[in-house]
């Protein structure tokens, strides 16, 4: 099955909003993540399995609010027992599915349900404070966490503090409404979406 972007009509390239007499690397960058495979991994809460011999990608599943990656795979920590997991390699759920037994794990393909939006720059913190009630200024490369942006439920994984870089996930079908709130609170600042 072919993937569509949920953005496809709705993400323009281009410089927008207070842009002008700005250096281009001042500007904050927005971009949709697309083309990737998106899983959940669920351990049931009767579950007895050690997960601590799971390696997905050679990476571990992460604790508490956190993330592991390396440069083809993300894992987010989505709750107790519950996990994200976000790559490059399509095949990658074939090849580690049998890790995951039917009698201890679920495991979802979320691919076709999930909007991802990436903001890269030294305000992007401040993009996400006008419509997120969380203490953003607390979190770090490496950190994750689930909460609103303007009344739509979304996942925060910060990428990286240098550059600033974050990833936003939120439902398909409020793709297009995070998209316009993201650009409409970056406008501000002036972007660069590409």
């Amino acid at each position: 099955m072919k993937q569509i972007s949920s953005l496809n009509n709705v993400h323009q390239n281009g410089k927008f909003g207070d842009f002008e007499n700005k250096n281009e690397k001042d500007l904050l960058k927005i971009s949709e993540l697309k083309n990737v495979l998106i899983f959940q991994i669920v351990q049931y809460k009767n579950s007895s399995s050690d997960i601590s011999n799971i390696k997905i990608d050679n990476l571990e599943l992460p604790s508490t609010l956190k993330s592991s990656s390396n440069s083809d795979t993300r894992i987010l920590w989505m709750g107790p027992k519950n996990w994200i997991v976000i790559s490059s390699k399509t095949d990658l759920l074939l090849k580690n599915e049998k890790q995951f037994d039917e009698v201890n794990f679920a495991i979802t393909d979320l691919s076709h349900s999930r909007t991802i939006i990436e903001i890269q720059g030294d305000l992007v913190n401040e993009v996400l404070k006008k419509g997120c009630p969380i203490n953003i200024d607390k979190f770090n490369e490496g950190d994750c966490t689930n909460s609103i942006y303007n009344g739509i439920s979304i996942t925060i994984d910060f990428i990286s503090n240098n550059p600033k870089k974050v990833r936003i996930f939120g439902l398909r079908s409020f793709g297009e409404s995070l998209h316009h709130s993201i650009t409409d609170g970056s406008l501000e600042f002036g972007y660069q979406s590409n």
